[in-house]
């Protein structure tokens, strides 16, 4: 995802280690730096959880899957996880084989989508997912994409998505607004997350045009990593990639948020994590109408649109400014999350 997961923690790569470790696990952490850096054999604990980090810029590529084999080896785990990427998940599964450990294989996107002409890479892959001990997937969609091959009654488990613990809660939006200097005399509309062609930031864009041209006075706020060939609308305003630790204020800053995606292989699949911090905020929402966004929110069929249909969503995000906080129920957080992953755990090892 292109950040650094021990200097900026985020996710389910950090805070279900975490978890798992407040609860009494050992667990120790191999990652895979695209970084000219020192290597880190073990030498960070954080919450509990030990650290390694080896470059692949450094020498010879191969190094990671030789320091993992030598940390398999020496820490000889229960089961070995492979997250994040195909690669990993391919390697985890050949480590446990090898170390007589379990093996589970975790996906939060259609990773396949990553690289879509790399077919040899996507064959080890579903090999991986074929024999996994286990496997555990952001939703049910991408649960089934990744279960097609393995035999009936292998462990498979839907461990969801979730906020990080970074104060995704109701704040005041007119202090909001005033940290991050936004205007106070007119409706917001926001949007969080890649500003890329891929993403249906068209549809958003004639979406917005068609409100501004029906008189009301808006302005669409927008943060994320823009992408050169997008051409914002006159009169939305792009904040860059802001600091994970002003999130809550932006989310809250909003009155509607706007959740874009497109029926491909990537988005078809992809569970955006923006999605359950908004709700925490109570942020009223407007989603395209995937597979993964709709079961997100299943319970809320109202403030899902038409994928690609920008009159339908220029007319859902005018009612969003409206409606004011939304109550979406308690939500689940890492370590409710963690739970449900170290009971797998157990009937695994059981």
């Amino acid at each position: 995802m292109g950040r650094d997961l021990i200097s900026n923690p985020y996710g389910r790569f950090y805070y279900l280690p975490q978890a798992l470790a407040r609860k009494g696990h050992e667990v120790h952490i191999a990652l895979c730096s695209y970084h000219r850096e020192a290597d880190i054999h073990g030498r960070i604990d954080i919450d509990g959880v030990t650290w390694s980090s080896f470059s692949l810029i450094n020498g010879n590529p191969l190094k990671y899957y030789w320091q993992t084999k030598m940390l398999a080896r020496k820490f000889m785990p229960e089961v070995i996880v492979g997250f994040s990427d195909t690669y990993y998940g391919i390697l985890a599964h050949h480590l446990a084989r090898r170390y007589s450990s379990k093996s589970l294989i975790d996906a939060y996107d259609n990773y396949e989508s990553y690289l879509a002409w790399c077919k040899p890479l996507h064959s080890l892959w579903r090999h991986a997912l074929a024999v996994a001990d286990v496997i555990t997937a952001a939703g049910p969609q991408l649960m089934e994409l990744m279960s097609q091959g393995r035999a009936e009654g292998k462990f498979s488990e839907i461990i969801p998505m979730a906020a990080d613990p970074n104060g995704f809660r109701p704040l005041d939006k007119i202090e909001c607004r005033r940290r991050l200097g936004l205007p106070l005399d007119r409706k917001l509309v926001g949007y969080c997350g890649s500003i890329h062609k891929t993403r249906g930031m068209e549809v958003l864009f004639e979406a917005y045009k068609a409100i501004v041209a029906s008189g009301e006075e808006i302005e669409l706020i927008l943060t994320g990593r823009k992408f050169p060939d997008v051409i914002l609308p006159a009169g939305a305003r792009w904040l860059g990639y802001l600091p994970d630790d002003q999130m809550p204020f932006l989310l809250n800053s909003m009155d509607v948020l706007a959740v874009m995606s497109t029926n491909s292989a990537f988005g078809a699949f992809s569970y955006p994590v923006k999605l359950y911090e908004a709700m925490c905020c109570q942020v009223p929402i407007v989603a395209s109408h995937t597979p993964a966004i709709g079961w997100i929110l299943r319970d809320h069929p109202d403030q899902l649109v038409s994928v690609g249909n920008h009159l339908e969503l220029s007319r859902k995000l005018l009612q969003g400014l409206t409606l004011g906080p939304i109550d979406y129920g308690q939500r689940e957080g890492w370590s409710d999350v963690a739970n449900e992953l170290e009971e797998l755990f157990v009937a695994l090892l059981s």
